[in-house]
C-alpha cells in the first residue's frame, strides 16, 4: 500500500477532498444544504454510538470515512506503517470443514478476527463462513462503497470432470485465495469500516438478507444515468489507467497460457520419469554384473521426478493462482473506472443541459444543486480511485516480486537435487581402474 495523508487524498477537482460529500450521503447532504463534516481527530472519546452521523434535521448520512476519531486516525496510519505494527485488526481464514447434508454438500472455513477497535464489543471473534458468505460480503461492499476497488474472490465453479471441489488441493488452494481476501479487505482504510464487514466477522448467524435495504442512490445512480449520454473523453490520468489495465491483462494470459502449457509438458515427463526408474529395476535383477550401476540410474531417477513433482506442484498451486487472482483483479478495476466514467457523462450531460437552458433564457442562472452534487460525487470517485490504485499498485509490485521470488527458488531446489542425485551415481558408473576412480579413492 502507499503512503497516504489527508493532503495526498485530495481529488483531482477544485474542492479540497475533505470538503466533498461522500457519494452516499450526497443527495441527503446536499438537500440540507450542508456538508458531512471530516471526523474530529482530536476527539478520543468516541463511541459505538456515536458513528452514525446526521444532519441538524435528523436526516442519517452515511460516509465512506470511518466515524469515530480512533478509526479516522488508525486509517491514516494503515497507509503510513505496512508492518502491521499500528494495524488494530487482524483477520485470518483457516481450519476448511466439509458438511454433508441431504440438500447439499459444502465446505465452510473459519474466520478468526482480533481486533481493539471500539466498533465491535469483543477483543475476538471465531466464526464459521462458506464461499456464498464471502460473495455475499463482496457484493455489499460493492453496493455500499462504490468508489472503491473491492479485492475479488476466487471464481466460484470450476470445470466439471477437471477439479474435484472437495478434493485438499482444492480446498486449501481456495482458502489461500478467502484469505488473502479478507486481509486485502481488512487491511483497507476504509472499507475496512463498513458495518457489512463488522457483521461478516462477529456475527455468528450471518443474516445476508441485512444489508438488502442498504443500496444507497448513489450504487443506483451509477447503474442507470446518462440517459444514452456518451462520456466525451476520459482525463488523462484514467485513459492511462485503462491503457495499462489492458495491456496488463493480455501479459498475464499470456504468461498464464505458457505456464499452463509447462506444467502439462512436466507432468507427461514426470509420467515418463515414472515408468522409467522401474525398468533399469528389473534388468538390475537380471544383471549381476550391473546391478549395483543400474540401482543406481533407477533411484536416481525416482529422486528426480520426486523433485519434478514438488516443482509441478509449486507452480499449480502458488504460481497460477496469483496470475489468476490478478486477471480478477484487472476486472474489478475496469468496473470502478466504468462507475467513474458513468458518473462523469452524468456530470457532462448536466452541465449540457444548463448550458442550454441558459441559452435559451439569455440570462445568466444560478448551477442547479444536483449538478453540484455531481461534480461532487465526480471528485470524490476521483480521490478514491487514485487512492487506491496506489495502494493496489503496491501490492501488485509485492506480489509479484514474492511470487518470482518463490519460483526462482523452488527452480534452483529442483535442480539442486537433480545434480545431487546423478552425482551420488557417477562413483557407481565409473570403471574401478578409470584415473576418475583411483583419484577418488585416494580421497576416500
Amino acid at each position: 500500500m502507499s503512503t497516504v495523508t489527508p493532503k495526498s487524498l485530495a481529488s483531482s477537482g477544485q474542492k479540497p477532498i475533505q470538503e466533498i460529500c461522500h457519494p452516499l450521503g450526497a443527495e441527503e447532504a446536499a438537500s440540507a444544504g450542508v456538508l458531512t463534516p471530516s471526523p474530529d481527530v482530536g476527539n478520543t472519546t468516541s463511541s459505538i454510538g456515536e458513528k452514525d452521523l446526521s444532519l441538524p434535521n435528523g436526516t442519517p448520512v452515511e460516509t465512506s470515512s470511518p466515524a469515530s476519531s480512533s478509526s479516522l486516525l488508525n486509517r491514516l496510519q494503515l497507509d503510513d506503517d505496512l508492518d502491521g505494527e499500528t494495524r488494530d485488526l487482524f483477520v485470518t481464514v483457516d481450519d476448511p470443514r466439509k458438511h454433508v447434508s441431504t440438500m447439499e454438500t459444502y465446505i465452510t472455513y473459519r474466520v478468526a478476527t482480533k481486533t481493539t477497535r471500539v466498533e465491535f464489543d469483543l477483543p475476538e471473534y471465531s466464526v464459521r463462513r462458506r464461499y456464498q458468505d464471502f460473495d455475499w460480503l463482496r457484493s455489499r461492499l460493492e453496493d455500499s462503497q462504490p468508489t472503491h476497488l473491492i479485492p475479488p474472490l476466487p471464481e466460484k465453479f470450476v470445470m466439471k470432470g477437471v477439479v474435484d471441489r472437495f478434493s485438499e488441493e482444492f480446498v486449501e488452494t481456495r482458502r489461500k485465495a478467502l484469505d488473502k481476501f479478507l486481509k486485502r479487505v481488512a487491511d483497507h482504510p476504509v472499507l475496512s469500516f463498513n458495518e457489512h464487514l463488522n457483521a461478516f466477522l462477529s456475527a455468528k448467524d450471518l443474516n445476508k438478507r441485512q444489508g438488502l435495504a442498504l443500496l444507497t442512490k448513489m450504487g443506483e445512480s451509477v447503474k442507470y444515468v446518462t440517459g444514452g449520454y456518451k462520456l466525451r473523453a476520459r482525463p488523462m490520468e484514467f485513459a492511462a489507467m485503462g491503457d495499462y489495465l489492458d495491456m496488463f491483462t493480455q501479459k498475464l494470459g499470456t504468461i498464464d497460457r505458457i505456464a499452463q502449457r509447462i506444467i502439462k509438458e512436466q507432468s507427461e515427463y514426470l509420467v515418463e520419469l515414472r515408468e522409467y526408474a522401474p525398468v533399469y529395476t528389473t534388468w538390475a535383477a537380471s544383471e549381476a554384473a550391473l546391478q549395483e550401476p543400474l540401482e543406481g540410474v533407477a533411484g536416481c531417477l525416482a529422486s528426480c521426478s520426486g523433485a519434478l513433482d514438488e516443482l509441478t506442484e509449486d507452480m499449480s498451486e502458488d504460481f497460477l493462482p496469483v496470475l489468476r487472482e490478478y486477471v480478477l483483479y484487472v476486472e474489478s478495476m475496469k468496473s470502478v473506472l466504468k462507475k467513474r466514467d458513468n458518473v462523469q457523462a452524468e456530470y457532462e450531460a448536466k452541465l449540457e443541459a444548463v448550458a442550454f437552458r441558459k441559452e435559451e433564457r439569455t440570462t445568466a442562472a444560478a448551477v442547479p444543486t444536483d449538478v453540484e452534487k455531481c461534480q461532487d460525487r465526480v471528485e470524490c470517485f476521483n480521490a478514491d480511485l487514485k487512492a487506491d490504485w496506489d495502494r493496489w499498485q503496491n501490492n501488485k509490485r509485492q506480489d509479484f516480486r514474492q511470487l518470482l521470488t518463490g519460483m526462482a527458488d523452488h527452480n534452483i531446489h529442483y535442480y539442486e537435487k537433480c545434480l545431487a542425485a546423478w552425482e551420488s551415481v557417477m562413483p557407481l558408473l565409473q570403471d574401478p581402474q578409470s584415473p576418475e576412480a583411483r583419484s577418488d579413492s585416494e580421497k576416500d
